[in-house]
C-alpha cells in the first residue's frame, strides 16, 4: 500500500485524526446502537448482534430481560424460552446456546458480575475480543477497538492499513490504535460504525454526499454525482 511505504508516518497519523474530527462533526450523536442499562444487557445484546442489525436485537431485549434480569436468572433459564425470545435476531440456536453458557460461566467464575478486563472477557463462552471491546468501551469506559465489519471496511478505504494487515482483525486493531490516542478508540469506532452504516455502504458507497471524500485514495468506488450519492444517505443503520 502507497500510504503506508512511501508516506512519512506522520502524514497517515494527519490525514487519520482528520478523518475522524470530520466524522465526529458529522455525526454528533454517535454511540453504540444497543440499547443496556448495565454490562450484563450489553455483553448479552453484543452477542445476540451477530449477523443482525441492532434494532433487532433491541425489539427482543426488553422481553429477555424483564424475564431474565442478571446472569444467575439467564444461567437457570428454559432454554425453549429462550430461543423462542430471541428467534428473530437469527441463528437462534446457536445464540441461545452462546448466552446460556456465557451466563453460567460468569456466574460460576465471577460471581455473576461481567469482569471488566479483557483479559478475562476474552475468556468467556462466545466472546472476542470485538464483542469484549464493545463492553469495555460502552460499559466501563476502558477504550478500546470494536473491529466489526463496517470498521474493517472504512479502514481498508481509508488505507489506514495495508492489504494483509486487513485481512487479520486483531493485526487491524492494533494497526488503527497506532494512529490515535487511547482515549480515542471507543469514539473512533462508534464515528466508523456510523459512517460506514449510513453513507460508505458495502456495495454501493455515497461518495458524492461523503464529509471525507477529499481524504479518501477510494472515492468514487460509489457514485460521486451529489445528487445520486445523497439518496443512498440513510439517517440510521440498516434494519
Amino acid at each position: 500500500m502507497a500510504e503506508q511505504t512511501s508516506q512519512p508516518a506522520t502524514t497517515l497519523v494527519r490525514r487519520a485524526r482528520k478523518i475522524n474530527r470530520v466524522l465526529a462533526e458529522t455525526y454528533p450523536d454517535a454511540g453504540c446502537e444497543l440499547d443496556f442499562t448495565n454490562p450484563y444487557e450489553l455483553l448479552i445484546a453484543t452477542v445476540l448482534s451477530a449477523q443482525t442489525t441492532d434494532r433487532r436485537v433491541n425489539a427482543v431485549t426488553p422481553v429477555l430481560f424483564a424475564r431474565y434480569p442478571d446472569a444467575t436468572a439467564l444461567a437457570g433459564a428454559d432454554r425453549a424460552d429462550v430461543e423462542e425470545i430471541v428467534k428473530t435476531t437469527g441463528f437462534f440456536r446457536a445464540k441461545t446456546d452462546s448466552i446460556l453458557k456465557l451466563s453460567g460461566a460468569l456466574v460460576e467464575r465471577f460471581d455473576g458480575e461481567v469482569p471488566g478486563r479483557l483479559t478475562d472477557l476474552v475468556t468467556l463462552p462466545g466472546v472476542g475480543r470485538k464483542t469484549a471491546n464493545v463492553v469495555l468501551g460502552n460499559a466501563f469506559d476502558v477504550p478500546g477497538l470494536t473491529v466489526d465489519t463496517h470498521f474493517a471496511r472504512l479502514v481498508r478505504r481509508f488505507e489506514w492499513v495495508d492489504e494483509a494487515t486487513g485481512k487479520d482483525a486483531v493485526k487491524t486493531e492494533h494497526a488503527v490504535g497506532a494512529l490515535f490516542p487511547k482515549r480515542d478508540w471507543t469514539m473512533l469506532s462508534h464515528h466508523l460504525i456510523w459512517h460506514g452504516r449510513r453513507r460508505c455502504h458495502a456495495r454501493k458507497p455515497a461518495c458524492g454526499a461523503c464529509p471525507v471524500a477529499r481524504w479518501c485514495p477510494a472515492y468514487g468506488t460509489g457514485p460521486t454525482d451529489p445528487e445520486e450519492a445523497e439518496k443512498l444517505v440513510t439517517t440510521q443503520g440498516r434494519a
